[in-house]
């Protein structure tokens, strides 16, 4: 059976020269990339169906290497142009990525310097050696004013505090003051704020905090008043501070039921410390409606007239705390005890110590009260105390220390007060095993107490001898 299936030589005469049935023909080669000479060549009409499906196949395969190569060259250019990227790779550098450590241009354009000369870069101000001189203003920048130019005065401006920002700097200046005292630190942090019109707010709202406080902070507030007279605050600015306290009498009276009466010893001492003037009482004259108000006007008309030749009324709300003398403060308890023994009201007795303001000094009380049981008569005065002792003790007024110091006093002095009180030891033991059945004192503390010996006589069949 006759082929017409041609061969394929084993033999390769030239590059892309092979031969069929002996005859050379040029051919593509299989991988070559520079084959162009295969346009040139004219398809022979003898071909076999074979020969020209094999190179339409080779046409084919050439074309898409060229598609492809003209593809990954068009799509790698677009990518550098857009993200600024250079269009060259560091081979050294893995997977052809380019070197982002090369400081020259990576668009492949400029000199390849630095910037700016080497002034630029993170925390450099210009290149070494520079310096900066004041540069005019530039007549076309924007803002460039004409009339602004000259000479230019910086100052700096404070804000000024409304109402709600007022009241929450205020407070803590008046609330740290009444705890150092100190009257020019107040000043100095008033100096510094913009209080505008609200200014004379700064005093009501000192005495408004002074009146839920202590007799020692009222008496810090009239020293604060004093000394911002004139050099921070006008007679006309603490005029108006004090007139809204007499409007707000009706609602602070709520909270303080003696406020009318400590506003106008408020006011009493303003006018003697030249806080205000003398003619501040007499526009109110005839012109007062309210019945608080009134009584405070009163009350400051009435210590004026007692302490008209007195230039400051510096005892009107006392000498504070531990200020006092101490035979003052052991007058003060005294009496404090005996209106206790006549009234019998706890709640009394206990705002009167807390006025005093020394609790350092309670022992003072405890030991008064002792004293008081020894030389009363009758068995009243000993349940009083123990019961006064008792609700001073359970509310936290005197604590352990000031209850042990008054009791080791007594016990320490008991020889001599045994001398004015002969049956002392008697009711002082008493006196001791009541209390610590009361739980006002620790076990330790009554065995403590000093016990004396009965003496007994020669009645008593001692053969004539005394035995004590």
């Amino acid at each position: 059976m006759a082929t017409e299936v041609e061969t394929w030589s084993a033999t390769q005469k030239h590059d892309g020269v092979f031969s069929f049935d002996g005859e050379p023909r040029q051919v593509d080669a299989p991988y070559g990339d520079e084959d162009d000479a295969l346009n040139d060549v004219e398809v022979n009409g003898n071909w076999t169906p074979q020969e020209k499906a094999l190179h339409e196949a080779r046409l084919k395969a050439k074309a898409k290497r060229r598609l492809r190569k003209s593809s990954s060259r068009n799509s790698t250019s677009e990518s550098i142009s857009e993200s600024g990227e250079p269009t060259g790779a560091d081979p050294n550098s893995p997977k052809g990525k380019p070197n982002t450590n090369d400081r020259k241009s990576r668009t492949g354009k400029g000199r390849g310097l630095p910037k700016k000369g080497g002034a630029g870069g993170k925390g450099v101000w210009g290149a070494a050696g520079m310096v900066y001189e004041v540069e005019e203003p530039d007549v076309r920048d924007p803002n460039y004013d004409e009339s602004a130019q000259g000479d230019t005065v910086y100052a700096t401006v404070v804000p000024e505090l409304n109402e709600k920002e007022l009241e929450k700097t205020v407070n803590p200046i008046v609330q740290e003051y009444f705890e150092h005292g100190d009257t020019k630190e107040v000043q100095m942090l008033l100096e510094g704020l913009n209080l505008g019109p609200h200014k004379f707010e700064f005093s009501s709202m000192a005495l408004s905090l002074s009146l839920e406080g202590k007799a020692s902070h009222r008496e810090l507030t009239s020293r604060l008043l004093s000394d911002l007279s004139v050099k921070v605050l006008s007679q006309a600015d603490m005029a108006r501070a004090f007139d809204k306290m007499l409007k707000e009498l009706p609602d602070l009276i709520l909270d303080t039921p003696e406020a009318p009466q400590m506003l106008g010893q408020f006011i009493a001492r303003a006018i003697a410390d030249h806080v205000l003037s003398m003619a501040f009482l007499d526009c109110y004259k005839g012109q007062v409606v309210c019945d608080h108000a009134r009584v405070a006007l009163d009350r400051a008309a009435v210590l004026l007239s007692m302490k008209r030749e007195m230039v400051r009324l510096d005892n009107v709300w006392g000498v504070g705390g531990g200020l006092r003398p101490v035979k003052h403060l052991i007058k003060e308890m005294n009496l404090l005890l005996k209106e206790y023994l006549v009234s019998g009201e706890v709640s009394e007795a206990e705002h009167c110590l807390r006025d005093l303001e020394v609790p350092h000094f309670h022992h003072e009380l405890v030991y008064e009260a002792i004293v008081m049981v020894l030389e009363a008569k009758g068995d009243r005065a000993v349940n009083m105390m123990v019961k006064l002792l008792q609700a001073f003790w359970k509310i936290g007024l005197i604590t352990v220390d000031q209850m042990n110091r008054g009791f080791q006093r007594v016990y320490d002095e008991l020889p001599e007060i045994n001398l004015d009180v002969p049956h002392a030891h008697t009711i002082m033991e008493s006196f001791v095993d009541l209390c610590y059945q009361e739980s006002v004192i620790t076990k330790q503390l009554r065995d403590a107490c000093p016990s004396r010996g009965r003496k007994r006589f020669v009645s008593e069949g001692d053969g004539g001898l005394i035995k004590i």
